[in-house]
């Protein structure tokens, strides 16, 4: 087992790192940017060290400080947590030419899964449904717009190294295709510096399913049921929850094992997700795997009982996974994330200090977060402040727990989205399970306005 582990993030993804590596008996190294230098995450390390300005570009995602500072403090792993250099190939890479262990998957893995063109091209090789598009990236307008009209209309285009909504543009017809595409080449150009771009039938009304996975180095691959992500805005996901509404025993069967299948043929080690379009006909398709432990992840620790950061933990060291099947699924969960965000002006972010900060609690209520009275959210990074994730014996309960626990969730001092979430988790709609992708700018449209 590691001696000392260096969290390569901030906020809370980083003191949750830091809590599983103090329960394991192993030391932790924070690192934070000026802006971050009042963070819990300092606070709660064994040992911390200032890696540069507040912009994330000449701090978090500088790897050579990253490096110097697990070099000077004797870290002999890191932990990338999520986003930053988390899905970094080259990161990972340093890390393993400067004797380091990179608490993750391969460069490999992580350049395969994370080229979507690529991960389709390996997921159709191995039998795993995909959404029908291009077999990989493509340069000309007038050879995808060949692809476009083979599969059919709407399609949507997408950058091939791209994430978060970046990169996408949806084409109804062939008239709008040209100009969709050239919009999403320069989008992809833009924020990822790769301007591929590949061609896929858009799905109208889809859920978002995501089956947890995790693998050692010892050859086992195993999921952890699933997690409904369908309620977006905007491509980024705001409430999450486990099991599905939609899914049923056989379908989680089929699922399950389409995603292990998917991360057994690149020998996953790790934790990482698969993520899946279910469609309203029950037909469901490879989409991405992220290579990283996830934002939602408490919702997968909740509802089986298994800490996953342990376990990336583990395998990272060398160990074999301490479950090697799918554990029982336990109830019902659910996730919503807290954003320093003003859904009054259009979800514009609402850095500042925090004048009080009074978190709900209770039986099989979960926070995790950074925030605290006094602390200033800065303008720098993601605004997500908190997850509140809430346990019932099922999921009328679930949503009942999360109803009062959002209810007397006090934060002053700045606008974030607890009001609109509340209002979401009274939709009937919602309450039913009705929900897809599309569920807030179609059914669920009142709320943003009412906002």
């Amino acid at each position: 087992m590691f001696k000392k582990v260096l969290i390569a993030n901030r906020g809370e993804i980083a003191l949750r790192v830091i809590r599983a590596c103090r329960e394991m008996g192993v030391e932790t190294v924070a690192v934070y940017s000026e802006a971050d230098r009042e963070s819990l995450h300092v606070r709660f390390a064994d040992d911390d060290v200032c890696i540069g300005p507040a912009p994330a570009r000449d701090s978090y995602l500088r790897i050579p400080r990253l490096i110097a500072a697990a070099e000077i403090t004797g870290a002999d792993a890191i932990h990338p947590g999520y986003g930053f250099l988390a899905e970094n190939a080259e990161f990972a890479e340093t890390c393993a030419a400067s004797n380091i262990t990179f608490i993750g998957p391969t460069p490999v893995q992580i350049r395969t899964m994370g080229d979507k063109a690529a991960a389709r091209a390996a997921m159709i090789a191995n039998g795993v449904p995909v959404v029908p598009g291009s077999p990989g990236p493509v340069e000309d307008v007038d050879e995808a717009l060949g692809f476009a009209e083979s599969i059919g209309f709407p399609v949507i285009i997408k950058a091939a190294a791209g994430g978060g909504g970046k990169g996408m543009r949806v084409a109804r017809d062939a008239d709008d295709f040209a100009r969709s595409f050239q919009l999403a080449r320069s989008e992809a150009l833009s924020a990822f510096g790769n301007g591929s771009v590949y061609v896929e039938k858009y799905l109208e009304r889809p859920r978002h399913i995501e089956f947890q996975i995790l693998g050692d180095s010892h050859g086992n691959v195993i999921h952890l049921g699933e997690r409904d992500c369908s309620v977006q805005r905007r491509h980024q996901k705001l409430i999450e929850e486990s099991p599905s509404p939609a899914m049923t025993p056989d379908l989680r069967k089929k699922m399950g094992d389409a995603a292990v299948k998917g991360a057994k043929s690149i020998n996953y080690v790790g934790a990482g997700t698969i993520e899946m379009l279910l469609d309203e006909d029950g037909s469901y398709y490879f989409m991405e795997m992220n290579t990283r432990i996830q934002v939602e992840h408490p919702v997968t620790e909740m509802i089986t009982g298994v800490d996953l950061v342990k376990e990336q933990i583990r395998v990272a060291a060398g160990e074999p996974l301490s479950i090697t099947a799918t554990p029982e699924m336990r109830g019902h969960v659910i996730e919503c994330r807290i954003n320093a965000e003003d859904p009054n002006r259009n979800f514009q972010p609402s850095p500042g200090k925090i004048d009080v900060f009074h978190p709900p609690g209770g039986n099989g209520v979960r926070i995790d977060t950074h925030a605290y009275a006094g602390y200033t959210v800065p303008p720098f990074y993601d605004s997500m402040i908190a997850k509140l994730i809430c346990h019932g014996r099922d999921r009328a309960e679930a949503l009942a727990k999360m109803r009062v626990a959002l209810d007397t969730f006090i934060v002053q001092g700045v606008s974030t989205t607890i009001p609109f979430l509340g209002r979401v988790m009274a939709d009937p709609h919602f309450v039913e399970g009705a929900v897809h992708t599309k569920f807030l700018e179609q059914e669920g449209a009142y709320l943003l306005k009412d906002a």
